[in-house]
């Protein structure tokens, strides 16, 4: 616990996302990743030399899943914790029935998300991406957009003025998953039913077996984008590459 907030911390101090008196709301799915990084910012509240609010909001996508694991450790958390209710899933699915149903579901949930944001009176948003899904979009945008380029660790979005950070981009994917094995996080399987057949899947694939032959492949990527830089990559704190463990 102790070692996963220090490199939350880092990326806090790195890229500056955090200032005092925020108020930051964590989306949470009910996957791995939301619930570690909501855990780990929980946590990080009770000592930063910054003081903040922290509220948990889940988008149900009218799929059937239960949140009420989640509620309960919002509770223990002193969290609050907010579920806003839509049909996206039937109406991607059942209605629409759309053959490649990704981007708009992304869209509907980010434009759902970002207005519960802003009608609760927050202004930053909290993503549980981490550093191999950093890794994986800058290689999704060079092989199927011909476009180096990736997520911003801060990101500011200009149409609504919410601000989005992502606090775990220095903790591997393997990491966050026996932290919350460890934890004993309540893990919501995901009901989507394009759930693992997805082109970030292939690519996920693709450097794992890349990384047979060359270990450090994920290591020199994720350099790769602080040092050329991408667009905000560049870290303004001191920076020094997370090993995988």
């Amino acid at each position: 616990m102790q070692k996963l907030m220090g490199l939350v911390r880092r990326c806090v101090d790195d890229y500056h996302m955090i200032e005092a008196g925020d108020k930051i709301a964590v989306g949470v799915s009910g996957g791995k990743d939301s619930l570690v990084l909501l855990m780990l910012l929980a946590g990080l509240r009770e000592y930063f030399d910054k003081p903040f609010e922290l509220e948990a909001i889940t988008i149900d996508m009218g799929l059937g899943m239960d949140y009420s694991g989640i509620a309960e450790l919002c509770e223990q958390w002193k969290v609050p914790y907010h579920i806003v209710k839509t049909e996206i899933g039937p109406i991607i699915f059942d209605y629409r029935k759309e053959k490649n149903p990704c981007s708009m579901c992304a869209k509907m949930r980010r434009g759902a998300l970002n207005q519960a944001i802003l009608d609760r009176g927050f202004h930053k948003l909290a993503l549980g991406h981490h550093y191999d899904d950093a890794v994986e979009t800058f290689v999704m945008s060079l092989l199927f957009e011909g476009r180096i380029s990736c997520f911003q660790p801060v990101t500011n979005l200009d149409r609504t003025g919410i601000i989005q950070i992502r606090p775990m981009l220095y903790i591997h994917e393997k990491t966050v998953d026996h932290f919350a094995l460890q934890q004993g996080l309540p893990i919501i399987a995901n009901r989507c039913p394009v759930d693992k057949t997805t082109k970030r899947e292939e690519v996920k694939q693709l450097i794992f077996q890349l990384s047979q032959t060359y270990p450090d492949l994920k290591e020199r990527i994720f350099g790769a984008m602080q040092r050329y830089p991408l667009p905000e990559w560049e870290p303004k704190g001191r920076y020094k590459r997370p090993k995988e463990q």
